[in-house]
Order: C-alpha cells, then structure tokens, then sequence
C-alpha cells in the first residue's frame, strides 16, 4: 500500500529497497540487516506502543494515518483551555503577524533548513539573524551580539559563565565541582525561574550564589572573601514590574572586581534606557514577545549582548558579516573557534545550538513593525498599565512605589478571593505569594480587558483615562526614560506594507538550500522528512496560546500528551524514566551527566567525578561534562574507529577511585555498529561508574535495539533528529533524556510547577520551562503515532539500507573510511578525501563548495576525521535521490582525476573556484579555461535543480579579523 503514512515518510519504494538490497547482495531486508546489526543488541520482540488513540491492538503496530492522527491531536488539544494569563514572568501573549506565520513559521523553505555552516548556500537566514542581533544590539545598548540562545534563564546561567573568564583574570584553570571557583550575586528582582536554573548550572562549577536584595549589597564583604567575585545579575524591570535605578549597583560591582548583568525586556528598552548605558556588561533576556507564540513554555529565543572587550567569550553563534573572493559582501557564522567543537574540554559553554526559526520570526517581527510600530505598542501597553494601576489605587490597593513598565505587583489580604473570580472568568493572575498578586500586561490586552481585571478587584471606581502620545509615559520618570535612537537601519524601515513584507521574506528565503530543494545528508545530524502533518498541530491555538506557569488542570491535553509520549520513548529506549525539560541536545547531555553527578553523591562518593570521553566524540561531550564539574579524561580510539579497549581498560582502572561516567555515541561516531559495546559499559561499571550515551545517532536503532540493552544507564534522545522536529535553520532543538530505575529520582525538575510527589533528590531545573518547549513535542508524538511499531522499525532499517547503498556506490571512487561487521556501516558512512590535498591541492572544503554547483548541501565536513565528508541520507530520502547525489560526487571525482591528469590547472579549475554565482558566468569576459556550461550545469540534470549559490567563496579570515555583526549600510546589500 502506498496511502499509509510510512509508505510517505520512507523515501524509497518496495521496488527501490529490493534494487538496492541486491545491488549489495541480499535477497531480503531481514538477511540486510542480519549482516549488519550485531545479533547481540537486537529485540527480542517488536516495540509494544500502547495508548496510540486506536481501538486496536493491529493500529498500534501499523500506526495512524494522517487523519486519525489529527483527529487523535484536536481531542488532546480539547483538553487544554485557554485561559487569558496575565502572569507574565518572562512570558507574554503576543500577536504573530499573519505574514510571519504563514511565510516562515508554517514554511518548509524556513524550517527545515540546517546550521548556516555552508554559508554561500545560507544568505537568507544569516541576513534574518543579522536583523536580530541588530535589534538587540541596538535596544539593549550593547555592541556585540549572538544569534540567540534557548531560554532566558539558561541565557542567565551563560552570562554568569562568561565571568569565569572574562571578569579580571583571577582563575588559573578550569573550574571543577571540588573547587569554589567564586561567588556571584543574584538579585531577588529576578525571575524565579531564573534564579533556579542559576542554582543548578552554579553548584557543579564551583560558583557560590547569593541572592537577595541588591539595596542591601554590601561589596565590602565580598572583597574580604577568600573567594573572588565574579559579577551579579539583576532583572529590569524587575519580575514584579518595578523599575529600579541600577547605576549606582553597576559601579559597586565593577569595584568589587565583577561583571554586571542585566535580564531585560525588548520591548520595554523601546521606552526605558538601554542597559548599556547605566553600565551592564552583558544583557541576557527573550525575545518571545516579538511575535513568537507561547507554546505552553517553548521554543522561544533568547538573546545575549555584551561589550566588545568580551566578544570572543560569547556563548553560542555569531552572524557576521564579511565579503566573498569578488569583494560582494557576505554574512558567516564568525568566530567559530569560539565554539564548543572547538574548544571541547576548554570549552565555558557546551551550546551547539541556537533557536533560529524563532530568532527570525523575532527578528521579522522588529521589521515588519519598525521602530515607530513597537514604540506604538509599548506605549499603549504602558498606558494601559497606568490606567489600571490608577484604578487600584483609588480603590485602595497597594501596587508599590516604584515605577512600572507593563507589570504591577498588588497587595491585599484577599488573593486567594480575587485569584478565584479571575479564573470564574477564565483569566490567571500571578499568585507572587500569599498577599501579593502579579499582572502583566501585552500586545494583545484590550481596554475591555483592563475593565474586566478592575470588575475582579471588586467596586472600583471608574479610573481617570490616560491621555494619548507623551502623557503615555506619565509612569517613567525623565531620568528612565530612553533617548537614544533605535532600529535605525533601513531594513527596519522598508517592509511594514505587507506585500513587501511578504516579498522580503521570499527573497531571503530564496537564498537558502532547506530540504525543500535537495536533500542535506549530513551525517550525524538526521536531516530527515518534518511531514506537514506532523506540522499542522503546532499553531493551534489550544498548543500555541498556553502559558507555561498556568494551574496544571488548564493543560491537561498537554500533560496527556507528555505521559504519552514519555512512554513511548521509554519503550523505544528501554529506559525506565524520561525528562522532557532539556531543550536541546547538548542541555540533555548536560542534564544526564548533573543527575549521574547526583546519583554519585547521594551514595556518598562525591570524590566521583572523573568521565571518560572517546577521541571521536561530539564537541558537545566534553564541554557537558566539564560545565557538570567534571574532569575529562580521553581514550584513544583504534584504527577501525572503535573505542580502543586496552586503553579504556587502563583508564577505567586508573582511575577507579573517582570514575563517575564514561560517555559514548552509538552506533559510533564513525558511523559502525560496534561489537563491543557490552563489554564497554561492564568496563565502567566495574570501576564504579555508568555509562551516559549519546543519542545522535538513534536513528541507527529504533525497534532494532534499545539504547538500555546496551548497557547504558543514561541516554539523550535528538527529538530533532530522529523523532522529526525540523532543524529550523539551527534550532529549535529538542533534547529529553532517559535513564535507568535506579536514577529516576534524579531527573530534572522545577521551582514554579510541581512536576512529581517526590522531587527531594532531583536536580534542579535545566530550562526555563518546566518541559522545555513543549509547543514542538506534538511533532515528535504526530511522527510515533503516525508510523508506529512496524513502521519505525522500518525507517531505521531503510536508514541503514539507503548509507550502505550510498557507500556502496561511492567505493569506487573514494575510500570509506570505516566498516563495521561484513564491511557494512550503520546509518552514515564516511568518504576520505585527504589524499586530494597532497596529490592535486584540492581539499574537503573544495569538494564541499563544488557540491553547491551541483545543487546540493554538503556532508558534514571535517568530522569526525579532519579532511573527510560524513553522509548520513536518512529513511526519507528516495532512490533517485540518493542516485543524484551519489552522481555528482562520483563526477567531482572526475573533476579532480582532471586535474590529476593535467587536463586542469591546479588552482584555476571548477573545485577551487566553487560556487559559481549568476554573477560569475554572465560576465562579459570569462577568466578560466573551463567553461561557463561547466561551471553551473556539469550535468544536464543539473539544469531542472538549479541552485544558485547567492554569493561566491566567502573569505573566512576577513570576517574574523574584522568582526561586524550588526546589519551594515544599506548600499552593501546593493545587487543581491
């Protein structure tokens, strides 16, 4: 049948998976397979998915099919209510512009692009995430920043580790969870939520938080301590609405030796000076109100700005603009020896994501409503609140002295009378404590709205109404209140007619490569189909429009959901517990190791604190586990790619007394299936410690294996990868972890929504929400439900068939690198292309740029192997496909036997001067010896393909050398 949704997701035809199988020498799947995945791993029995939403034991096997999916979806969502919330928090009601929604949020060509890492092939997105630096940059008043991070309170914990190393030199060495690296001061005006992810990222680094009140800080009694300062955080404004004068709080802190650290709100610094100039060094916050929706929590972007002595010390991606080898300007992700893949266990931050889909649609939002357009909406914002506010007082409620933005704090002695009418009207009110009550106003609120808040107080009289224009700003004092320009550059004053709008959108998008052009066969990262069902879900209101603090008998349909698909991915993994709170992969890498950490110290032997991490690993392990405070220590891995045994025998057994963990990818980063993975997890726990493992390449398993079979203890799953959340041009991400029996009292939880009875042993909060981004889980749930059993299993076995028929074809021409059992690899294969460098100057970054040419992304490159490609083609993609692709390498494999020949120069040939643009091959005069036909169209399939790369060879060096990370004049964008 081809009208199930398997037979849709699965790329290759029945017909298409017996060529293949035979072209390899197999007469069925199963004798595939046989060959292939060690007997000793594999189930027992098929996946037993119970609770699909079907009557029948049959339709848990097969799945559903789309409609039923979302017939099963509506009656969850049914059972969420949306309540009008005014809890604020961090958190606000917003209207998403129509254009934004349709044309980025809801469009292939947005989400399912990858990391801008092949930037010629990026423009489009990297010019969105240059508006959205810009913005920040310009509203917080701070010269340099990134583009984005995944929340605001991790963005808090990033900003407090950036003065590990940026605050005076004073720390010799990495930090570990023994020693007290400094203190830092948290300010009670902060968001709870953020204190508390603050509490969990301080402990393991050795950083000694003090909260309280920054009008009692007395800095004398930080120079006396043994321990250095290492900065403060304050909120502005303040989590109860008021607005604070920080600068003589600033100056304390920088004489104390510290940096300061301000959490803001984007759309109050439209009104209110900018933290940069009342001496913030850093300035962390969301950007979700710029037109992102709620999401019961997630995925937002959050944002961080910072001075520009600090700008190499930024967490997470920069944007940055350069010029190609003909001088045409052109964006890069720019100081990239910052990141983590770098750095590994020197890394401060193990972030390898950001949030770009919701950066741009943020970003887009400043665009299309300019600077005049937000001003307008605060200022109606902060007339509203004056208006309530006047109201109160004169019935007699007490909502403090300090002035306000859009949130008021109000005192009574009857907050559990009037939190009870407000939801007898479907409103939630933030119960700050027992006599306060918070509300936060928004984009959305009404007049009516004010109205119906000041009927729930009780007999009000009619407030005086807030005249119009500067009056709106009667609750800012002069000495608050903004006077520098902002959004200032014309991309923020072009677009606000919205056939324009629509129009700028296009043309961005149209200079990107996304799954909607060609497929991206980076291994490692499972660039696989996001089906628009499994879409759909997202922006319905009854997902979308939830507040993440609200009572949890308001979202019951999402807590379903959770419970659902908690189990699912517990039968997948065979873990006895899951946590859906990291929101990304390397935020559940981190999460594991904090609750190995946790279960080491709750059995006495916190001494444990020793991980031990393969040479072939992600960038992202050894960062995890030094931010976890512990102390790496690298095993070597063989000549086939395997984690060498002897060497990890010696080490587990040196260090014995304080092993805590070992951490592996599986099937391996090398892309095999190796065979001695049991001994490897019975190595460590002889020696005291578990096993954690990195769930990258799951796709290689699912109703295969069981990551728990194995022998792990802990494992994080890619819901981005493997589970179909789209990549979202490098973010949203995913990361839920699952663990074994005897650590489910450690996994995460949170400080404003009880996430179980007994939480006495668990670790802290590792996001800002308590399940992370939820808005995105009903993807992941739609992809389980919709294939099923059956169907999972057979994805991951056509994921395997469609690497080993991809190397099978590339043999001939480049040698693959490494084999598993029979000669065979998992999921993803690599080809090796260093001998090119020495024989004919032709490197893996040629070949990657040639690749464009042909109208495809490339590989992975350069990893895990320097000077190689890693393919990984996924399920998804179809026979043809996978033909196409594997043609135009085995024809750059010519390209470069040319060279080898003599027949083409060895620096002025097709590789070397790859991509070509529109502008290269129209020029009146050609420079080279080949052709302009073999520039663009080296095959004629070519032509109905196109993809022409926006920009030529960008120079990498420039970029860094000359860091520009803001949007620059308009004139340098002419032409493109």
């Amino acid at each position: 049948m081809t009208s199930t949704f398997v037979n849709r997701h699965i790329g290759p035809r029945n017909e298409d998976i017996m060529e293949m199988l035979a072209a390899l020498g197999y007469a069925s799947m199963a004798a595939f397979i046989d060959d292939v995945v060690p007997e000793d791993i594999r189930l027992a029995s098929p996946l037993n998915l119970k609770g699909c939403g079907s009557e029948s034991g049959e339709a848990l096997l097969r799945g559903m099919s789309e409609s039923e999916m979302l017939a099963a979806l509506k009656r969850l969502a049914a059972d969420n209510l949306v309540y009008r919330s005014y809890i604020g928090m961090g958190y606000y009601n917003c209207v998403v512009p129509p254009v934004i929604q349709r044309n980025v949020l809801e469009n292939p060509g947005w989400y399912t692009q990858y990391t801008p890492y092949q930037a010629e092939i990026s423009q489009g997105r990297l010019e969105a995430l240059l508006n959205f630096q810009t913005m920040v940059i310009d509203l917080t008043g701070l010269p340099v920043a990134n583009a984005s991070l995944l929340d605001e309170a991790t963005a808090a914990a990033e900003a407090m580790g950036m003065c590990l190393v940026a605050a005076p030199a004073r720390l010799k060495s990495a930090p570990t969870g023994r020693d007290k690296s400094g203190t830092f001061f948290v300010s009670e005006t902060c968001h709870p939520q953020t204190i508390a992810v603050l509490q969990t990222r301080a402990e393991p680094l050795g950083i000694q938080l003090r909260i309280g009140n920054h009008h009692e800080w007395e800095p004398d009694s930080y120079r006396n301590l043994s321990l250095p300062f290492l900065g403060a955080i304050v909120q502005y404004p303040a989590t109860d609405g008021a607005i604070h004068d920080y600068r003589d709080f600033a100056e304390q802190v920088h004489n104390a030796g510290g940096l300061f650290i301000t959490a803001t709100e984007l759309l109050a610094l439209t009104l209110l000076q900018p933290p940069g100039e009342f001496g913030a060094d850093i300035a962390i916050g969301s950007a979700q109100r710029f037109g992102v929706p709620l999401g019961y929590g997630g995925p937002h972007a959050a944002f961080l700005s910072t001075r520009e002595e600090f700008k190499r010390r930024i967490p997470g991606r920069i944007a940055g603009v350069s010029h190609d080898v003909t001088g045409k300007p052109a964006i890069r992700l720019a100081l990239q020896t910052r990141e983590q893949h770098i750095r590994r266990e020197k890394a401060t931050s193990n972030i390898c994501t950001a949030q770009v889909l919701l950066a741009v649609m943020a970003g887009m939002y400043a665009v299309y409503h300019g600077r005049l357009g937000l001003k307008q909406i605060a200022e109606r914002v902060h007339a509203l609140t004056c208006t309530l506010r006047t109201g109160l007082e004169k019935a007699g409620y007490a909502t403090g002295e300090a002035p306000c933005f859009d949130t008021l704090s109000i005192q009574t002695p009857t907050a559990e009378k009037i939190h009870a009418a407000a939801r007898a009207k479907q409103i939630n009110l933030r119960p700050i404590d027992a006599t306060h009550i918070g509300i936060s106003l928004d984009e959305t609120t009404t007049e009516a709205d004010v109205a119906e808040l000041l009927e729930i107080f009780g007999d009000v009289p009619q407030p005086v109404e807030i005249e119009s224009g500067g009056a709106r700003l009667l609750g800012i004092p002069e000495k608050f209140r903004r006077r520098t320009p902002y959004l200032t550059h014309p991309v923020f004053n072009s677009y606000h007619a919205e056939t324009e709008m629509l129009r700028y959108i296009h043309k961005l998008q149209a200079k990107d490569l996304s799954l909607v052009n060609a497929m991206i066969p980076l291994g490692s990262c499972t660039m696989k189909l996001n089906a628009t069902a499994e879409m759909v879900p997202v922006t319905w209101p009854a997902f979308s429009e939830i507040h993440p603090f609200v009572p949890c008998e308001q979202a019951k349909g999402y807590h379903a959901l959770f419970e659902q698909l908690e189990a699912w991915l517990a039968e997948i993994t065979g873990y006895s517990g899951i946590s859906l709170q990291p929101n990304a992969g390397s935020q559940g890498e981190y999460a594991g190791l904090l609750v190995i950490r946790r279960y080491h110290y709750s059995r006495g032997e916190a001494h444990r604190n020793v991980c031990l991490i393969p040479t072939s690993a992600h960038g992202t392990n050894p960062a995890s586990a030094v931010m976890a405070g512990m102390q790496v220590v690298v095993v070597a891995c063989d000549a086939a790619g395997n984690v060498d045994l002897a060497d990890l025998r010696e080490k587990a057994e040196t260090y014995r007394e304080t092993l805590a963990s070992a951490m592996l990818t599986y099937p391996s980063t090398h892309g095999v299936f190796e065979k001695e993975i049991h001994e490897i997890c019975e190595i460590i726990h002889r020696a005291g410690g578990q096993v954690y493992m990195d769930g990258a390449n799951l796709n290689a398993l699912v109703g295969l294996s069981r990551p728990a079979a194995l022998g792990t203890d802990v494992c994080h799953l890619n819901l981005h990868k493997t589970f179909c959340i789209p990549h979202g041009g490098g973010g949203p991400g995913v990361g839920p972890i699952g663990v074994k029996a005897h650590l489910v009292d450690f996994l995460p939880t949170h400080p404003i929504v009880s996430m179980r009875s007994d939480a006495s042993q668990a670790i802290g909060p590792v996001s800002a929400a308590p399940w992370g981004s939820p808005g995105i889980l009903p993807i992941s749930w739609a992809y389980i439900a919709m294939m099923g059993a059956d169907g999972l299993k057979s994805a991951t076995e056509v994921a395997i068939l469609n690497a080993n028929y991809v190397a099978h074809r590339l043999s001939g021409h480049y040698p693959i690198l490494y084999t598993g059992k029979n000669g065979r690899v998992a999921h993803e294969c690599i080809i090796d292309l260093r001998e090119f460098k020495q024989s004919v100057n032709v490197e893996v970054t040629d070949v990657a740029k040639r690749l464009m040419d042909y109208g495809f992304h490339a590989p992975t490159v350069s990893w895990p192997v320097p000077g190689t490609m890693m393919i990984e083609p996924t399920e998804s993609e179809s026979l043809a496909e996978l033909e196409r692709f594997c043609d135009a390498l085995i024809s750059i494999r010519e390209e470069i036997a040319e060279i080898e020949r003599g027949a083409a120069d060895r620096q002025d040939n097709v590789l070397k001067n790859a991509p070509h643009t529109v502008d290269s091959v129209t020029r009146t005069v050609w420079p080279h010896a080949y052709t302009r036909e073999a520039a663009v169209f080296p095959k004629p399939w070519v032509r109905e393909h196109k993809f022409w790369p926006a920009v030529a060879r960008i120079n990498e060096v420039h970029g860094d050398r000359n860091l520009v990370c803001a949007c620059p004049p308009l004139d340098a964008y002419r032409g493109t």
